[in-house]
């Protein structure tokens, strides 16, 4: 087959996959989800904590969600003092959120293979999260991926602190999803210094 038949049977294969995809309906999430960055590498002197979070893009497709994860949201790609928040539409990363003000975070730190690891677990969590794979799923508020000079961690934010049933379950649930045998604590918004559960 001559270069040109090739080039012309690709061209024609590429063009009914791109009609097959547009006749396809997107698939729509249970919910929709919002990506936030927050750049702290270079803060301005006596700004508030936040001042540099910023809302990136909402979606609610499975579509949606795999092109921005895989164009722009990997934590590795991050600079040292950034972070990178998947929370609900309608939700901020903040602890002042109502959604959140009453709540806390189950973090995971990244010891080994620290990058690789790191994007692996916020994929896995994202994933997680986007498929609705937690009982508790109307608990929890979204995770953040903190990059750091030391460390880099993910902390899953959830709405409640006190009740201890749904934080296990929330906890075990997303070890096992991460697939880690090191511990992940929990640690409530009121108090930020102080864990009360490891799992």
């Amino acid at each position: 087959m001559a270069t040109e038949d090739v080039n012309e049977a690709l061209a024609l294969a590429a063009a009914a996959e791109e009609s097959t995809e547009k006749q396809q309906p997107p698939h729509k999430l249970e919910r929709k989800w919002s990506f936030w960055f927050d750049n702290q590498s270079k803060p301005k002197q006596g700004a508030a904590w936040g001042a540099s979070l910023r809302k990136a893009c909402t979606f609610d497709t499975v579509e949606d969600f795999w092109g921005l994860h895989e164009s722009i949201f990997v934590p590795s790609r991050l600079t040292p003092n950034a972070d990178i928040h998947m929370f609900k539409a309608g939700v901020e990363p903040k602890w002042e959120d109502p959604e959140c003000a009453n709540g806390g975070k189950w973090t995971y730190v990244v010891t080994n293979n620290r990058k690789q690891a790191l994007d692996k677990a916020w994929l896995e969590t994202l994933m997680a999260l986007v498929g609705e794979q937690f009982d508790e799923s109307d608990e929890i508020c979204g995770v953040v991926a903190s990059v750091r000079q030391k460390q880099d961690k993910l902390s899953l934010w959830t709405r409640t602190k006190s009740n201890e049933a749904v934080l296990m379950g929330i906890g075990k649930k997303w070890k096992e999803i991460l697939d880690v045998t090191d511990k992940i604590s929990f640690t409530n918004h009121d108090d930020s210094r102080r864990s009360r559960f490891s799992v």
